[in-house]
């Protein structure tokens, strides 16, 4: 391990955090550091955290374990509790270049969390880069106002707030300086970006500015989009814009109304379903991801039946399935429980329905040229976030864009050779 090690858990603002971390503890002197970046999204997150603060105890006997993310901000004191965890630092310190620089300083504190949910703006954080990717994160937002019956993150990770548009433009600017050729913009909530911005600027209105200011960014992506809260120049975006990639990852969480209304969801099945007829009619082309939950307190056979039909009806391939995990503190955890192992067998259905989704789209790709954006190892994505690896012998260098045709599927992964 570095003289500084950052073990990241969840989400890819997690990622993007924990640069801005690793560059305030280098500027700060610190050494002989482990920072373990938790997730709090569900009970197996912060199993698979604990786990890795204690292995890291193992491996480095000598060193400091800092643990920090969502999982501290929420219960600090279970990780106080921890033997093996030398500090403890919130969601919003962990940020200040101050907390790293008293860190390195003599009797540094043990704790160190503030409330979050009195934190009410954020300023960009600029980032060079991104040890060891090939794309890059583009923060331009935190926190959410929304109260889901099921997530326990707002509490996390507080209200929401913006980046100013400025911000977000140098920070791009800055990484595609770098030779990021892909940047995936990303937060807790984008879909609400710049209602506390003076002038409530839309996440389409700044998607727009970044793309007409740093012309020479050849692909942006959005994260996870939450379906009630698309604005008219996103749309406008996804319609026209090239340098959009075709690839929408939706919050859906449930494909039943009655389900989505339990956990405080603000759209219903048929918004869904008339959501994605309306964006393919825009682009025909677009390939939808999403995030679904199985097994939700009072799911019934049949409202499960309805958020696994709607995979096929509203045409998704990328999916994301979660077992329910019930979370403290959150009104789902006091509703009536379906049973653990029923909760794992409909997420096994739901898996194995988006398996087929892929085996669908995969067989649509069979001898089409896909723009790749190698990664390592001659292998990367396409546009619609397809796996592509090439041949053996032919490795590109990272971070190059590439067309190739697509020659046929090996297990997960598309197999494609450099296009004529």
């Amino acid at each position: 391990m570095s003289a500084i090690d950052v073990l990241t858990f969840g989400c890819r603002l997690n990622i993007f955090e924990s640069e801005v971390m690793r560059r305030h503890a280098e500027e700060a002197g610190l050494k002989d550091l482990v920072i373990v970046h938790s997730c709090t999204v569900t009970a197996e997150a912060e199993r698979q955290v604990r786990q890795a603060v204690r292995k890291a105890r193992r491996q480095n006997p000598e060193k400091r374990i800092v643990v920090t993310g969502c999982a501290v901000q929420v219960d600090p004191a279970k990780w106080t509790g921890m033997d093996e965890v030398d500090h403890v630092v919130g969601n919003e310190d962990k940020l200040k270049p101050l907390t790293w620089t008293g860190l390195a300083g003599e009797g540094p504190e043990r704790v160190r969390v503030g409330d979050i949910m009195a934190v009410k703006a954020m300023a960009g954080h600029l980032v060079p880069g991104f040890d060891g990717r090939s794309r890059a994160f583009l923060q331009v937002q935190n926190g959410c106002d929304h109260r889901c019956t099921f997530c326990i993150i707002p509490y996390g990770r507080g209200p929401s707030r913006s980046v100013p548009i400025q911000d977000v433009v140098a920070q791009t600017r800055l990484l595609v300086g770098q030779g990021y050729r892909e940047l995936v913009v990303t937060g807790v909530d984008i879909t609400s970006y710049g209602k506390d911005l003076g002038d409530a600027p839309t996440l389409g209105g700044l998607m727009k500015a970044v793309l007409r200011d740093v012309p020479e960014l050849p692909r942006l992506r959005l994260s996870s989009i939450d379906p009630a809260e698309i604005d008219d120049d996103l749309l406008e975006l996804i319609a026209s814009e090239p340098r959009l990639m075709p690839h929408l990852h939706l919050s859906l969480q449930a494909g039943d109304t009655m389900t989505l209304k339990r956990m405080k969801r603000r759209h219903s099945r048929e918004d869904v379903l008339g959501l994605t007829a309306r964006l393919r009619g825009l682009r025909p082309d677009l390939v939808f991801g999403a995030d679904i939950i199985a097994g939700f307190p009072t799911e019934t056979d049949q409202m499960f039946e309805n958020t696994r039909r709607i995979v096929e009806e509203a045409g998704l391939t990328w999916l994301h399935v979660f077992p329910y995990s019930p979370r403290q503190g959150t009104p789902a955890a006091k509703m009536p429980q379906v049973e653990p192992m029923l909760r794992k067998e409909r997420a096994a259905l739901l898996r194995a329905e988006g398996a087929k989704a892929v085996a669908r789209f995969y067989a649509g790709e069979q001898g089409r040229v896909r723009e790749l954006l190698v990664e390592r190892g001659g292998a990367g994505h396409t546009r619609h976030f397809a796996p592509v690896k090439l041949a053996a012998n032919d490795d590109p260098p990272a971070g190059t864009l590439v067309d190739v045709r697509i020659k046929g599927v090996e297990g997960e992964v598309l197999l494609g050779e450099r296009a004529a």
